[in-house]
């Protein structure tokens, strides 16, 4: 008799937890940056992902001629934030709330239609997997690496590396 109570509690308890953080948001999104966004006046954090920050620079190769190469620097931070802006384009979006931050802010697997937008984000190389936190995208962060696509063009610094850096300075 026990153990039947027990599970049931654990499935209560699973669900409810589940339902704490069920929340939706939806709506036309303001991007903040690479991978924060706001709808309905409520901010929204990209879950599993980290994107570079808008002062942020990487650099990428622009000439290369056999074993000499030239680097060029590139506003990085501010390319992941367009690219975002250009794939929402002002469209509704759909946030499942799965938790919040230290900073209060809401972190969310965000949806245009059926793309999930954090998994296309790394999937492109205009954001890297926040493996502290998350799993998730180690894939996608994979196959942006082996096409070379955005950051992946060059060299950069991880988003949470150059974080720390600039509190040095």
């Amino acid at each position: 008799m026990l153990k039947k109570n027990y599970k049931a509690f654990l499935i209560l308890f699973f669900l409810v937890q589940n339902y704490v953080y069920a929340d939706v948001i939806e709506g036309k999104a303001l991007v903040i940056d690479g991978d924060t966004i706001k709808i309905n006046n409520k901010k929204i954090r990209l879950s599993g992902i980290d994107a570079p920050e808008a002062k942020q620079v990487c650099n990428k190769i622009f000439i290369s001629i056999q074993f000499f190469s030239l680097n060029r620097k590139y506003p990085c931070g501010k390319i992941s934030t367009n690219k975002l802006k250009k794939l929402l384009k002002n469209e509704k979006i759909l946030c499942k709330i799965e938790n919040i931050d230290r900073y209060k802010r809401k972190l969310a697997t965000c949806y245009k239609n059926r793309l999930n937008i954090n998994s296309w984000l790394v999937r492109n190389g205009h954001a890297l997997a926040y493996i502290k936190y998350s799993k998730k995208y180690i894939l996608q962060e994979k196959e942006a690496k082996r096409d070379k696509l955005g950051l992946w063009q060059g060299t950069f610094e991880k988003p949470w590396d150059w974080r720390k850096n600039e509190k040095k300075k």
